[in-house]
């Protein structure tokens, strides 16, 4: 990987985190385009720049964080089937992270419910979320664990199931990328650790890189997505996936034909 390739990533991290486009998925695409998909580093680095975007959350609604325990119980409430499906799932997960077919069809099949999605559960007028909503919200998250479906995308859409408005379940998405995200950092880094990996100087520069992109443009990505959503919902984003997953199948399809050719 090379400083612009870190660049373009971190920039496409930094816009499809917190939106319901998948960002593990166009990450994937991305590397795969650039040939670097199958490298260990690539594989860290699309995992720690992580860190980066959801120091944005942080600093954007930093005075949400001094809320009452009870705010903080809830995120652990809503964090713990990431932890134990992931555990479980580790292995399984780790092989399809490398197949754009995987991404391309998950983008379209999410993009289907996102069109919908609107009609069905409308925007809530609830804005309270409950342990138990919290909880429900946690595994509609775990379905990200499939390339391709979106964090973000399926913990609003759990939200909205439970009658919360269209704000406060991207909000508290936003809030439970943070422990989800740190996790899976921290393990993958430690995995690398005892699999003997070794960072030179120059992917440490990558990192740092990697995570300062992927911050400040997460920040604009956002606010500019609050906006949007609480006044047009998620259509856009739907015929967005729908294109980007078929767009994805030609290019694997027609590539894979010239080359037998």
């Amino acid at each position: 990987m090379d400083t612009l390739q870190a660049v373009v990533l971190a920039i496409i991290e930094g816009l499809t985190e917190f939106l319901p486009v998948s960002s593990t998925g166009h990450m994937i695409i991305a590397s795969s385009f650039f040939g670097i998909a199958g490298d260990d580093f690539t594989k860290l680095f699309t995992i720690v720049i992580q860190l980066g975007t959801i120091m944005s959350v942080v600093v954007l609604y930093f005075k949400r964080f001094f809320q009452s325990m009870d705010f903080y119980y809830k995120l652990f409430v809503a964090f713990l089937p990431a932890v134990f499906l992931g555990l479980l799932l580790s292995d399984f997960i780790d092989s399809l992270l490398e197949n754009p077919i995987t991404v391309a069809v998950s983008l379209i099949i999410g993009g289907f419910i996102l069109l919908k999605v609107d009609d069905w559960f409308g925007d809530g007028e609830q804005t309270e979320i409950s342990y138990l909503t919290a909880l429900k919200i946690g595994f509609f998250q775990c379905l990200a664990m499939i390339p391709g479906v979106s964090r973000s995308g399926a913990s609003i859409v759990g939200g909205m199931s439970q009658k919360l408005s269209r704000t406060v379940a991207a909000e508290f998405s936003f809030f439970l990328a943070i422990p989800t995200m740190f996790g899976a950092t921290v393990k993958k880094s430690y995995d690398y650790y005892e699999a003997g990996f070794q960072l030179s100087s120059d992917q440490v520069n990558l990192l740092i890189i990697g995570n300062v992109v992927g911050f400040l443009v997460a920040l604009i990505a956002i606010k500019s997505f609050i906006s949007y959503l609480s006044k047009n919902g998620f259509k856009i984003f739907g015929y967005y996936r729908i294109i980007a997953g078929v767009v994805v199948l030609l290019i694997h399809f027609f590539i894979q034909e010239l080359t037998v050719i």
